[in-house]
């Protein structure tokens, strides 16, 4: 194969060079449960200080994101309240995901900071994602490229409803 084309991601590229992305000056994390439209902005679950919501640039089919309603960068100054509840979310994304999906692992974590690879760095967020032996193949190393096997739809309809 001489190219695999994945034009969904070119808005994830126009974001890393700088250029608009649909957002304006906000913040995404901030923007989208302000839209007011749960299925679009692919946010399955809305709690009273966090929300969970699909990554639109997945690294693995059903990769969650916990994110609290409050705009901050800061995990150490976050509201014990709101880590409680994130960290009791994450506990039932897991279950959630290993009954839809089975895998044979979990990544957890958060990226702070730029230079520690944070894509919105001036909003924490906490990752979950199903791993599957050998799911990280040639593409990823010599591509620079994941294949995703599921469509971001489809992971929304098979995970929502279940929080």
């Amino acid at each position: 194969m001489d190219r695999l084309y994945t034009p969904w991601r070119f808005d994830y590229i126009k974001g890393a060079s700088g250029e608009k992305t649909g957002f304006g000056d906000s913040c995404v994390f901030c923007a989208l449960p302000a839209r007011g439209d749960d299925e679009a902005a692919f946010i399955l679950h809305r709690a009273r200080l966090n929300f969970v919501i699909l990554n639109i640039y997945p690294y693995t089919s059903g990769h969650l994101m916990i994110v609290p309603f409050e705009h901050t960068a800061d995990f150490n100054g976050l509201a014990k309240e709101t880590s409680d509840e994130l960290m009791d979310l994450a506990k039932r994304a897991q279950g959630i995901l290993d009954e839809a999906y089975h895998p044979h692992g979990f990544n957890l974590g958060m990226n702070l900071g730029r230079a520690a690879g944070a894509g919105v760095s001036d909003h924490l967020h906490l990752h979950i994602l199903p791993r599957w032996s050998g799911d990280a193949n040639f593409m990823t190393t010599v591509g620079e490229t994941r294949v995703i096997p599921e469509d971001l739809r489809a992971t929304y309809d098979k995970l929502r409803g279940r929080f």
